[in-house]
């Protein structure tokens, strides 16, 4: 092949991993960059290709690239637009797929960061042969990727699957979510998220717990993790409400789609069992009977950064 390589990006809201992907799914070599290092788009796009350029030019250069396929928060498949993404530094909309192909001179696609992960499961990891599933990443915020009869929903406008702006709070108490609605299951179900429960329920008991021996408002959900894994019980608290509330909504999403398996992907993941077993017990007393303790609850079983940049990549091989 002329053409043996494309590059795959993962843009979070925290961090952009950019990787060298070949046609049998390898990621042959990667980067990264701070995103919210650039509140200038072309000085990130720039960045993006200062730091592609080391790894590129042992493959033989940009000549050797079919394209740049990228995941990225509210980024639009059908106009390659990044609309409106709360958790990124450059609001409105962002022509980012022309941008990219402007400084790299290749073709690039994008996606949501969501879809893209979906993607890379759906061929790489644990949804593998699945037709029917749900991809949840619990990360900076909460995205998520329905793929239906072994296919991609993206809607009439590209946007289908924001199921992490459904509500779970419609009270005025409800918290602020960083789209700007109150009461979003991003605002509960993320890493971030955890962090706040971990605030609210911190300062309104009297338990002791390691937690209160931080400084509260740089508490992580790896804190959490960390107390609940040496015994804590106000962290363990912290991970059955927020798994709860997650398997509730989980069981919202099962209604509309019937999946096969639900796949959850991200940093929050890695608390374990501390999460998952709320979530599982919560969806399942949540379901109509039809569904109960049929739907699976996976891990992703990829590598948290070659999940979303493998998925991203299979963009530029279309």
């Amino acid at each position: 092949m002329d053409k043996p390589y494309v590059l795959g990006l993962d843009m979070g809201g925290t961090n952009s991993v950019l990787g060298i992907v070949d046609a049998k799914g390898n990621v042959l070599a990667r980067t990264s960059i701070k995103t919210q290092q650039y509140t200038d788009i072309h000085d990130y796009v720039k960045a993006l290709y200062d730091a592609a350029m080391p790894i590129v030019a042992p493959m033989g250069g940009l000549d050797r690239f079919v394209g740049i396929g990228a995941g990225a928060p509210n980024g639009n498949y059908y106009t390659g637009n990044i609309e409106f993404a709360p958790n990124l530094p450059w609001k409105g909309v962002v022509p980012f797929a022309q941008l990219m192909s402007e400084q790299f001179g290749i073709p690039c696609t994008i996606t949501n960061d969501a879809n893209a992960a979906a993607m890379g499961e759906m061929m790489y990891g644990a949804a593998r042969g699945m037709k029917n599933f749900i991809m949840i990443t619990l990360g900076t915020g909460v995205g998520s990727g329905i793929v239906i009869d072994g296919k991609m929903v993206y809607g009439h406008d590209g946007f289908a699957g924001e199921l992490g702006h459904t509500k779970i709070d419609r009270s005025e108490h409800a918290r602020l979510c960083g789209c700007g609605q109150k009461g979003c299951l991003e605002a509960y179900a993320s890493a971030t998220g955890v962090a706040r429960s971990a605030k609210e329920i911190v300062s309104a008991t009297d338990e002791p717990t390691v937690l209160r021996e931080l400084n509260i408002d740089e508490i992580t959900s790896y804190d959490v993790y960390k107390a609940a894994e040496a015994g804590d019980m106000v962290a363990k608290r912290i991970f059955d409400y927020t798994g709860t509330l997650l398997g509730q909504k989980l069981a919202d999403f099962v209604a509309f789609s019937a999946p096969e398996a639900i796949v959850l992907f991200g940093g929050l993941t890695k608390s374990g069992h501390w999460i998952m077993d709320p979530v599982v017990k919560a969806l399942n007393e949540n379901v109509l009977p039809i569904w109960k303790n049929k739907v699976k609850v996976l891990f992703s079983d990829l590598k948290e950064a070659d999940a979303a940049v493998l998925g991203a990549s299979a963009l530029a091989w279309e």
